[in-house]
């Protein structure tokens, strides 16, 4: 069940992601797009980001961790690259700065859908 909600809660940061930037774009498709991007996006973070996060390490460091910001980006912009080329999923990505500032908003939005969904769940248990 938790895989579920967060993989919903995925797909709704990237719908906000898109409808804020005007460098993301997606086919009419609609929320069959934003579903299996949420997808690919999961596994791309799941096998990719901890690789590219061991091996900036030291910029990481060096950077008091902003660089995890880029990683965030290119990890994006990767899954996105996927999603077009290889599973032919209509979500693109124009440029690097798209894909920063679009990982910036999925990143935030889940953190805020994220810890409210975990309130109400709190809420619902106390009653």
């Amino acid at each position: 069940m938790k895989l579920l909600i967060r993989w919903a809660i995925t797909a709704l940061a990237l719908f906000v992601a898109a409808w804020l930037l005007p460098g993301i774009e997606v086919d009419s498709d609609g929320w069959v797009v934003y579903a299996v991007m949420a997808v690919i996006l999961g596994l791309v973070n799941a096998t990719v980001r901890p690789v590219l996060k061991l091996l900036t390490c030291p910029l990481i460091l060096l950077t008091l961790g902003l660089f995890t910001l880029v990683i965030n980006g290119l990890t994006f912009w990767l899954a996105s690259t996927i999603a077009v080329r290889w599973l032919h999923v209509g979500f693109y990505i124009r440029d690097f700065w798209s894909a920063f500032l679009g990982a910036l908003i999925v990143s935030i939005v889940t953190v805020i859908l994220s810890a409210l969904i975990n309130e109400d769940r709190d809420n619902k248990r106390r009653r």
